[in-house]
């Protein structure tokens, strides 16, 4: 499905589609975790019993996965 930005006010929205939202079981009221990789973004639910915390540690333990993957061989060299 290819989207364009609709302009809300002094920003930008990206518009989900009823049927998006009821295959993903979400509401307006429903908070979004949004990540991204530098290329892309990643939009995932919020779980009611999931806190803030836990939403950031998962995001920080993602963005350290990259990081290793992607500058290992420089890393390794700048511990030497």
């Amino acid at each position: 499905m290819i989207k364009t930005l609709t302009k809300h006010g002094n920003s930008y929205a990206l518009i989900i589609d009823r049927p998006i939202m009821d295959l993903l079981k979400i509401t307006p009221e429903t908070r979004l975790d949004i990540t991204t990789d530098g290329k892309g973004l990643t939009v995932r639910a919020v779980a009611d019993d999931e806190d803030v915390g836990a939403a950031r540690r998962r995001r920080l333990t993602e963005s350290m996965a990259w990081v290793n993957q992607t500058y290992a061989p420089m890393l390794r060299d700048l511990a030497k």
